[in-house]
Protein backbone atom coordinates (compact mmCIF):
# COMPACT_ATOMS: atom_id res chain seq x y z
CA UNK A 1 0.00 0.00 0.00
CA UNK A 2 1.36 3.42 -0.94
CA UNK A 3 1.48 6.37 1.46
CA UNK A 4 -1.21 8.13 -0.55
CA UNK A 5 -3.54 5.13 -0.31
CA UNK A 6 -2.92 4.92 3.43
CA UNK A 7 -3.78 8.61 3.79
CA UNK A 8 -7.00 8.05 1.86
CA UNK A 9 -8.00 5.22 4.21
CA UNK A 10 -7.26 7.28 7.32
CA UNK A 11 -9.30 10.18 5.99
CA UNK A 12 -12.19 7.82 5.24
CA UNK A 13 -12.06 6.42 8.78
CA UNK A 14 -12.16 9.93 10.27
CA UNK A 15 -15.18 10.81 8.10
CA UNK A 16 -16.89 7.68 9.45
CA UNK A 17 -16.30 8.88 13.00
CA UNK A 18 -13.49 6.41 13.77
CA UNK A 19 -10.71 8.12 15.72
CA UNK A 20 -8.76 5.05 16.91
CA UNK A 21 -7.14 2.15 15.06
CA UNK A 22 -5.38 -0.97 16.40
CA UNK A 23 -1.95 -2.14 15.22
CA UNK A 24 0.61 -4.70 16.29
CA UNK A 25 4.19 -3.70 17.00
CA UNK A 26 6.98 -5.10 14.83
CA UNK A 27 8.19 -7.13 17.81
CA UNK A 28 4.76 -8.68 18.25
CA UNK A 29 4.63 -9.65 14.58
CA UNK A 30 7.86 -11.66 14.98
CA UNK A 31 6.50 -13.80 17.85
CA UNK A 32 4.74 -17.08 17.18
CA UNK A 33 1.88 -16.11 19.50
CA UNK A 34 0.33 -12.78 18.41
CA UNK A 35 0.27 -10.12 21.08
CA UNK A 36 -2.80 -7.94 21.61
CA UNK A 37 -3.04 -5.01 19.24
CA UNK A 38 -2.39 -1.56 20.68
CA UNK A 39 -4.74 1.40 20.07
CA UNK A 40 -3.30 4.33 18.09
CA UNK A 41 -5.16 7.59 17.57
CA UNK A 42 -5.69 8.74 14.00
CA UNK A 43 -4.06 12.21 13.76
CA UNK A 44 -6.46 15.11 13.25
CA UNK A 45 -4.65 16.69 10.31
CA UNK A 46 -5.37 17.57 6.72
CA UNK A 47 -4.14 14.62 4.67
CA UNK A 48 -1.19 15.79 2.50
CA UNK A 49 -2.06 13.36 -0.29
CA UNK A 50 -5.49 14.94 -0.69
CA UNK A 51 -4.56 18.58 -0.16
CA UNK A 52 -0.93 19.24 -1.15
CA UNK A 53 0.72 22.23 0.49
CA UNK A 54 0.44 25.32 -1.69
CA UNK A 55 -2.29 23.74 -3.81
CA UNK A 56 -4.03 26.00 -6.34
CA UNK A 57 -7.11 25.70 -8.53
CA UNK A 58 -4.90 25.86 -11.62
CA UNK A 59 -2.84 22.93 -10.34
CA UNK A 60 -5.96 20.92 -9.50
CA UNK A 61 -7.36 21.45 -12.98
CA UNK A 62 -4.00 20.47 -14.45
CA UNK A 63 -3.97 17.29 -12.36
CA UNK A 64 -7.46 16.41 -13.58
CA UNK A 65 -6.35 16.60 -17.19
CA UNK A 66 -8.70 14.61 -19.42
CA UNK A 67 -10.02 12.74 -16.37
CA UNK A 68 -11.26 9.22 -17.07
CA UNK A 69 -11.39 7.86 -13.55
CA UNK A 70 -15.12 7.03 -13.65
CA UNK A 71 -17.86 6.19 -16.16
CA UNK A 72 -19.09 9.79 -16.42
CA UNK A 73 -16.28 10.55 -18.85
CA UNK A 74 -17.94 8.34 -21.46
CA UNK A 75 -20.80 10.70 -22.33
CA UNK A 76 -19.42 14.09 -21.44
CA UNK A 77 -18.40 16.87 -23.79
CA UNK A 78 -16.69 19.06 -21.19
CA UNK A 79 -15.17 18.82 -17.76
CA UNK A 80 -17.00 21.52 -15.79
CA UNK A 81 -14.41 22.44 -13.19
CA UNK A 82 -15.78 25.65 -11.68
CA UNK A 83 -15.96 29.40 -12.23
CA UNK A 84 -15.87 32.71 -10.43
CA UNK A 85 -13.58 34.50 -8.01
CA UNK A 86 -10.85 32.07 -6.97
CA UNK A 87 -10.27 34.10 -3.79
CA UNK A 88 -13.92 34.38 -2.85
CA UNK A 89 -14.86 34.00 0.82
CA UNK A 90 -18.01 32.20 -0.37
CA UNK A 91 -18.27 29.00 -2.44
CA UNK A 92 -21.46 27.46 -3.81
CA UNK A 93 -21.41 23.70 -4.42
CA UNK A 94 -24.04 22.07 -6.62
CA UNK A 95 -24.65 18.51 -7.78
CA UNK A 96 -23.28 18.21 -11.32
CA UNK A 97 -23.38 19.72 -14.80
CA UNK A 98 -26.49 19.61 -16.97
CA UNK A 99 -26.73 19.79 -20.75
CA UNK A 100 -26.04 23.55 -20.96
CA UNK A 101 -23.12 23.29 -18.57
CA UNK A 102 -21.66 20.35 -20.47
CA UNK A 103 -21.95 22.32 -23.70
CA UNK A 104 -20.31 25.50 -22.37
CA UNK A 105 -17.92 23.99 -19.84
CA UNK A 106 -19.20 26.29 -17.08
CA UNK A 107 -21.33 25.54 -13.99
CA UNK A 108 -24.88 26.84 -13.53
CA UNK A 109 -25.50 28.46 -16.91
CA UNK A 110 -28.88 26.82 -17.70
CA UNK A 111 -32.26 27.71 -16.21
CA UNK A 112 -31.19 26.69 -12.71
CA UNK A 113 -28.04 28.74 -13.12
CA UNK A 114 -29.98 31.79 -14.21
CA UNK A 115 -32.15 31.47 -11.12
CA UNK A 116 -29.06 31.12 -8.92
CA UNK A 117 -27.65 34.31 -10.47
CA UNK A 118 -30.90 36.16 -9.71
CA UNK A 119 -30.93 34.84 -6.16
CA UNK A 120 -27.40 36.00 -5.45
CA UNK A 121 -27.64 39.36 -7.23
CA UNK A 122 -31.13 40.34 -6.05
CA UNK A 123 -30.69 39.22 -2.46
CA UNK A 124 -27.36 41.02 -2.14
CA UNK A 125 -28.81 44.19 -3.66
CA UNK A 126 -31.86 44.20 -1.37
CA UNK A 127 -29.66 43.59 1.67
CA UNK A 128 -27.19 46.32 0.69
CA UNK A 129 -24.32 43.88 0.19
CA UNK A 130 -22.03 44.80 -2.76
CA UNK A 131 -21.75 41.26 -4.15
CA UNK A 132 -22.73 39.73 -7.48
CA UNK A 133 -22.48 36.22 -8.86
CA UNK A 134 -19.09 36.91 -10.41
CA UNK A 135 -17.70 37.71 -6.96
CA UNK A 136 -18.28 34.18 -5.61
CA UNK A 137 -16.92 30.80 -6.68
CA UNK A 138 -19.23 28.07 -7.98
CA UNK A 139 -18.50 24.39 -8.59
CA UNK A 140 -20.15 20.98 -8.41
CA UNK A 141 -19.64 17.68 -6.63
CA UNK A 142 -19.04 15.88 -9.95
CA UNK A 143 -17.38 17.62 -12.87
CA UNK A 144 -18.93 15.62 -15.74
CA UNK A 145 -22.59 15.45 -16.71
CA UNK A 146 -24.37 12.28 -15.50
CA UNK A 147 -26.45 10.60 -18.24
CA UNK A 148 -29.96 12.09 -18.51
CA UNK A 149 -29.04 14.35 -15.57
CA UNK A 150 -29.46 11.48 -13.11
CA UNK A 151 -28.15 11.77 -9.56
CA UNK A 152 -24.41 10.95 -9.36
CA UNK A 153 -23.66 7.48 -8.03
CA UNK A 154 -21.61 7.02 -4.82
CA UNK A 155 -18.46 5.86 -6.61
CA UNK A 156 -18.66 8.79 -9.05
CA UNK A 157 -19.00 11.21 -6.14
CA UNK A 158 -16.06 9.55 -4.39
CA UNK A 159 -13.79 9.92 -7.42
CA UNK A 160 -14.68 13.56 -8.01
CA UNK A 161 -14.75 14.20 -4.26
CA UNK A 162 -10.95 14.33 -4.18
CA UNK A 163 -11.00 17.28 -6.57
CA UNK A 164 -13.80 19.06 -4.72
CA UNK A 165 -11.88 18.54 -1.47
CA UNK A 166 -8.80 20.14 -2.99
CA UNK A 167 -10.81 23.01 -4.48
CA UNK A 168 -12.30 23.95 -1.12
CA UNK A 169 -9.01 23.53 0.73
CA UNK A 170 -7.23 25.70 -1.85
CA UNK A 171 -9.82 28.50 -1.67
CA UNK A 172 -10.35 28.27 2.11
CA UNK A 173 -13.63 30.22 2.01
CA UNK A 174 -15.29 31.75 5.03
CA UNK A 175 -18.40 29.69 4.24
CA UNK A 176 -19.78 27.14 1.77
CA UNK A 177 -23.33 26.89 0.48
CA UNK A 178 -24.45 23.33 -0.33
CA UNK A 179 -27.11 23.49 -3.04
CA UNK A 180 -29.36 20.47 -2.78
CA UNK A 181 -29.22 17.06 -1.12
CA UNK A 182 -26.38 15.64 -3.24
CA UNK A 183 -24.01 18.47 -2.30
CA UNK A 184 -25.18 18.27 1.30
CA UNK A 185 -24.48 14.53 1.52
CA UNK A 186 -21.12 14.88 -0.22
CA UNK A 187 -19.93 17.58 2.18
CA UNK A 188 -21.56 16.52 5.43
CA UNK A 189 -21.76 12.73 5.07
CA UNK A 190 -25.29 12.75 6.45
CA UNK A 191 -28.46 10.80 5.76
CA UNK A 192 -30.70 13.55 7.12
CA UNK A 193 -33.21 15.02 4.70
CA UNK A 194 -32.59 18.45 3.23
CA UNK A 195 -35.80 19.92 4.69
CA UNK A 196 -34.40 19.27 8.17
CA UNK A 197 -30.84 20.37 7.36
CA UNK A 198 -31.51 23.55 5.38
CA UNK A 199 -31.25 26.92 7.03
CA UNK A 200 -28.84 25.61 9.66
CA UNK A 201 -25.09 25.93 10.04
CA UNK A 202 -22.98 22.81 9.71
CA UNK A 203 -19.22 22.27 9.47
CA UNK A 204 -16.92 20.81 6.80
CA UNK A 205 -13.30 20.57 8.01
CA UNK A 206 -13.90 23.58 10.22
CA UNK A 207 -15.58 25.66 7.48
CA UNK A 208 -19.22 26.71 8.12
CA UNK A 209 -21.68 25.19 5.65
CA UNK A 210 -25.18 26.47 4.93
CA UNK A 211 -27.54 23.98 3.27
CA UNK A 212 -30.35 25.14 1.01
CA UNK A 213 -32.42 23.89 -1.90
CA UNK A 214 -30.97 23.39 -5.36
CA UNK A 215 -32.22 26.03 -7.84
CA UNK A 216 -33.59 23.31 -10.15
CA UNK A 217 -35.93 22.24 -7.32
CA UNK A 218 -37.10 25.83 -6.89
CA UNK A 219 -38.07 26.08 -10.57
CA UNK A 220 -41.04 23.80 -9.99
CA UNK A 221 -44.25 25.80 -9.74
CA UNK A 222 -45.53 24.21 -6.53
CA UNK A 223 -42.42 25.09 -4.52
CA UNK A 224 -43.36 28.62 -3.47
CA UNK A 225 -42.67 27.93 0.20
CA UNK A 226 -39.30 26.42 -0.67
CA UNK A 227 -38.43 29.54 -2.67
CA UNK A 228 -39.12 31.76 0.34
CA UNK A 229 -37.03 29.50 2.56
CA UNK A 230 -34.14 29.53 0.07
CA UNK A 231 -34.17 33.34 -0.05
CA UNK A 232 -33.98 33.41 3.76
CA UNK A 233 -31.10 30.93 3.73
CA UNK A 234 -29.24 33.10 1.24
CA UNK A 235 -29.80 36.25 3.29
CA UNK A 236 -28.35 34.54 6.37
CA UNK A 237 -25.41 33.25 4.34
CA UNK A 238 -24.54 36.58 2.70
CA UNK A 239 -24.71 38.54 5.95
CA UNK A 240 -22.51 35.97 7.69
CA UNK A 241 -19.85 36.13 5.00
CA UNK A 242 -19.85 39.82 4.09
CA UNK A 243 -21.01 41.78 7.14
Amino acid sequence: MTQEQLCDYLELYRDLGIDMIYIRSSAAKSRSTPAPAEPVAIPDVVIPGLAPEGDTLDQIRLDMGDCRLCRLCEGRKSIVFGSGNQRSPLVFVGEGPGADEDEQGLPFVGRAGQLLTQMIDNTAQKEGIPVRRGDVYICNVVKCRPPENRTPLPDEMEVCGQFLFRQLMAIKPKAVCALGSTAMKALLNTKEGITRSRGKWHKWHGIPVMVTYHPSYLLRQYNQQAKREAWEDLKTLLHFVYD
